[in-house]
């Protein structure tokens, strides 16, 4: 059992605080979203705020269903995957036979290890003795990316020894497509996607996961009603037909990526091996005080100290002329 209450996780994606603190532009490379999205026109009729949306979001499901070649009783959906996240833990560990007791390899991202304690779970070290082992494909913050067939050995570990594997896929469509696992069905799996990083949408918090339907019907009962807002609604059933569009933001990011890593590494920086839309770099001091420069040139950075990487930055992977200011607030602050 967890001691005490946990803290809130820490993250990226700053941009508009700092603006409404300091009333300037800035430019947010702590947020890691597709610089380079598809455009296509969404409409939301008015009238439809008039009522509460269908809470089964029998639509939606048919539509990801569609998408995805599933049945919509093995879909689920949320207020951003945050919220499918923590509905997850709260059914997987409300069994009181199952054992409350996670793995994840470190770094990775934060939420894990907070939505597990909410629900009074613990971490362990050996895989073999967790109800859920979390895999973040492609990896936050590091941008290692697992492949379909090391995901199935994996799975095949998870099921030996009663483990859910839970598959956090949010980044996969600008990294590699063709490693998801969302088209295995097993009860010992879960995969969890969204929309956010993929559409450049952080605001429209829309989330959703697949899995054994009797899982999926106990985590529809635990998230909150209504969950899914009209806006956010309207917006995901759009976007869920323009997927096919994001090969050529995948393009876009992979261009950018080697440019940046060449940039980076010119100054000093070591880059890790990334498939990613962002990238994970030590700067071989304290990241903190570097950050805060950085913010003073109006340039965001992920300082990852709270991954336990404190000599280490991460960075989104944007635009040429975004990227070129992020190098050149670099140059001013290491030099």
């Amino acid at each position: 059992m967890v001691a005490g209450f946990p803290e809130r996780v820490v993250h990226g994606g700053i941009g508009k605080r700092q603006q409404e603190k300091t009333r300037k532009s800035v430019l947010d490379f702590s947020a890691s979203v597709n610089p380079s999205v598809p455009r296509f026109a969404w409409h939301l009729d008015p009238e439809c705020l008039k009522y509460y949306p269908d809470d089964s979001y029998s639509s939606l499901k048919d539509r990801i269903g569609k998408v995805f070649h599933r049945n919509p009783e093995e879909i689920c959906v949320g207020n951003g995957s945050i919220e499918v996240l923590r509905a997850f833990c709260s059914v997987r560990y409300r069994d009181p036979e199952i054992p409350r007791t996670f793995f994840a390899e470190s770094p990775t991202f934060g939420e894990y290890e907070l939505s597990a304690a909410l629900a009074g779970a613990s971490r362990v070290t050996d895989p073999r003795s967790a109800s859920v082992q979390f895999l973040c494909n492609p990896n936050n913050p590091t941008g290692q990316l697992v492949s379909k067939d090391e995901v199935r050995i994996k799975l095949s570990a998870a099921k030996d020894t009663g483990s859910i594997l839970f598959c956090d896929e949010a980044f996969i469509e600008l990294s590699d497509p063709q490693q998801s696992v969302v088209d295995i069905r097993d009860a010992s799996l879960f995969v969890l996607r969204s929309i956010t990083k993929c559409f450049a949408v952080p605001g429209i918090r829309f989330g959703y996961g697949f899995g054994d339907p009797d899982l999926i019907r106990k985590i529809e009962t635990a998230r909150s009603p209504w969950c899914v807002n009209a806006y956010a609604e309207a917006y995901a059933m759009e976007a869920l037909l323009h997927l096919d569009e994001l090969a050529a933001s995948r393009a876009a990011i992979e261009h950018e990526r080697a440019f940046l890593v060449a940039e980076l590494e010119a100054l000093g920086m070591k880059c890790t091996p990334t498939r990613a839309n962002y990238i994970l770099f030590d700067c071989g001091q304290n990241a903190s005080p570097l950050c805060e420069m950085l913010a003073d040139h109006g340039v965001l950075v992920r300082d990852c100290t709270s991954f336990g990487l404190p000599t280490c930055i991460r960075i989104a992977v944007m635009s040429r002329e975004e990227n070129r200011a992020l190098i050149e607030a670099f140059r001013a602050c290491v030099h």
